[in-house]
């Protein structure tokens, strides 16, 4: 009789302890989660390439404060002291709405432009994931420069307005290279109409690249090709090499390129001077984050 009773008592010890190992086993597995796809860091330090949009956004709430300069003709020498007497400016500030949309504003000093932007993430590179980054850029130009009415009789206040929309595809490839392509579209409601100059519309394949140096220093690259306007005498493909240098968290950049503009519109349709024996000009983007 008493052994049957042992028995039993560890049968019952053993039942419940088989009972609550299984319940230990199932508690681990409810809490093992999926593991979710990590969003790559960006494939760009700067919100521009060079010239170009890359395809970096604030984060929400962040402010940039932007200064930029585009000296004048290097070629000239002395005469312009190497570009410096002949300066254009680009003052603006960018705003993160959210973390995948941000709106920007700038005044530039070619035309007297004012320039109204926006960028928006459509899709993320993901490690493991999703290969490429999307973003979706559009910007809207205000030329504000006074026109003659004797000069331009038929000049309308809709004539002052231009714009570029492009699609923005990068990929991080490791922490030292990344690469972009992007097609541009521009629209210009006013434009030089004299054959091999302007057109109202135009399409462009545009790519750039970086390459970091060392820990704070990067070389970028970007060329625009404009598909429906051949080379011309008087405007060419735009190209542009620089710098990044990370400074303490902020990336200042020094840019060398065949155009001195720099809104979009004219940056990428205007560009007067050439690599080889032509117009350079030097310059530099200067961020600061609020």
């Amino acid at each position: 009789m008493n052994i049957n009773r042992y028995i039993l008592l560890f049968v019952l010890f053993f039942a419940a302890s088989n009972l609550i190992a299984q319940e230990d086993l199932l508690n681990q597995l409810d809490s093992i989660k999926p593991k979710e796809k990590q969003v790559a860091a960006a494939a760009f330090k700067g919100l521009q390439i060079c010239n170009m949009q890359s395809t970096k956004l604030p984060v929400k709430g962040e402010w940039y404060f932007l200064v930029s300069h585009r000296f004048g003709d290097l070629k000239e020498g002395i005469n312009n002291f190497f570009g410096l007497d002949n300066a254009l400016t680009k003052i603006g500030g960018i705003y993160g709405a959210t973390n995948w949309l941000s709106f920007s504003a700038s005044r530039h000093t070619f035309n007297k432009t004012f320039e109204l932007g926006a960028k928006y993430m459509l899709i993320s590179q993901k490690d493991d994931g999703f290969p490429f980054t999307f973003v979706g850029y559009h910007t809207m130009d205000i030329n504000s420069s006074k026109f003659d009415e004797e000069e331009f009789p038929e000049f309308k206040a809709n004539n002052r307005f231009a714009y570029t929309s492009q699609l923005l595809i990068s990929r991080k490839f490791s922490e030292s290279v990344s690469l972009q392509v992007a097609p541009i579209w521009v629209h210009k409601n006013l434009y030089d109409a004299q054959p091999g100059t302007e057109r109202k519309d135009q399409m462009l394949v545009s790519g750039g690249g970086r390459c970091k140096l060392s820990k704070r220093i990067s070389f970028n690259l970007e060329y625009a090709f404009r598909i429906n306007e051949p080379e011309k005498e008087m405007y060419h493909n735009p190209l542009t090499a620089g710098f990044d240098i990370e400074t303490g968290g902020h990336v200042f950049q020094l840019v060398f390129s065949n155009s001195q503009a720099m809104n979009d519109v004219a940056y990428f349709t205007n560009a007067t001077g050439k690599w080889n024996g032509g117009s350079l000009f030097f310059g530099f983007n200067m961020y600061r984050v609020f």
